[in-house]
């Protein structure tokens, strides 16, 4: 690991990314680390944990935490836990980013900002505004939002497109601390291998799925070596019911096959290295002693 960078003028803390869910907060964060340590998908509810993405410039390390997008639809003890998350995090942060989605502003945004804390800085951060084809609607939904909460400032941006993030940032380290880093330059993440490569195959999974796949569908690790540069990884896929098991295998395995081909091909780019993955597909009441899965290959 490279030594931390110090300065006296150095700055240095930690920002939540906050808002409801599918509004683009994952995306965001890897687009501003310019690594993929959050997973993505269309369907909601997908970030269950705290990821921390870390960027560090010459003059400042921003240490991003993408949380679960608070939920307000059902009350289960998943979506409870979930929530408590979202609220802890935003009571030890330096700065907050409120993400919204151009356009679009509903109850679920504004039970997001009656959490927002008001001694700590708050940005208002309008994503996707790239998909907003009227330009001129988004100065007026820009005042109706911020005119909800003190807002320390608001800049529109399009996360996939990296549009003004730039702009972003500098908005963002003004309000950091001066501190030394806490991480090494080169790191992205504090999050290990073995947990990104885990939730790389939730992301496919979800992916190739979607909504036909019930949350409580779970990715174990079951064996992560390192040879060299080649990590083999071996990966179940805990299900509830052995119908969940034949939806993810798909005909004649087809589907898991591609959950496996590209889960292989992010984890490449990521760890910088070849990968052999292995997955197998489990129902949860046996998976322990229960072998009879399909073995998909990954690595070709």
């Amino acid at each position: 690991m490279t030594d931390a960078p110090t300065s006296a003028a150095f700055r240095c803390g930690y920002i939540a990314i906050v808002g409801r869910p599918n509004v683009g907060k994952s995306t965001l964060m890897n687009t501003l680390i310019g690594a993929k340590v959050s997973i993505t998908s269309r369907k909601a509810q997908t970030t269950r944990h705290r990821i921390t993405g870390i960027q560090t410039l010459s003059d400042a390390q921003f240490i991003y935490i993408d949380t679960p997008g608070f939920q307000t639809r059902h009350s289960n003890a998943l979506n409870k836990t979930l929530n408590k998350t979202v609220t802890n995090t935003l009571d030890s942060s330096d700065v907050i980013l409120y993400l919204v989605e151009a356009g679009t502003f509903g109850a679920a945004d504004e039970q997001v900002i009656a959490l927002l804390p008001k001694d700590i800085p708050v940005i208002l951060v309008i994503n996707k505004s790239d998909r907003v084809k009227d330009k001129a609607v988004l100065l007026p939904f820009a005042q109706q939002v911020a005119s909800k909460f003190n807002f320390a400032a608001v800049v529109p941006v399009s996360a996939k497109l990296r549009f003004q993030l730039d702009g972003l940032q500098n908005e963002i380290k003004r309000f950091l601390p001066e501190n030394e880093a806490v991480f090494g330059e080169d790191d992205i993440t504090d999050r290990s291998e073995k947990f990104l490569a885990s939730e790389i195959v939730r992301e496919k999974l979800f992916r190739f799925v979607g909504d036909e796949l019930p949350y409580t569908s779970t990715v174990l690790i079951e064996k992560f070596e390192q040879e060299g540069n080649l990590r083999r990884i071996f990966a179940a896929i805990l299900v509830e019911r052995d119908g969940h098991k034949a939806m993810i295998i798909g005909n004649k395995g087809a589907r898991l096959k591609d959950v496996s081909t590209q889960a292989r091909q992010d984890m490449e780019k990521l760890f910088g290295g070849p990968v052999y993955l292995e997955i197998w597909v489990k129902v949860k009441s046996g998976w322990a002693d229960n072998e009879a899965g399909l073995r998909a290959y990954g690595y070709e």
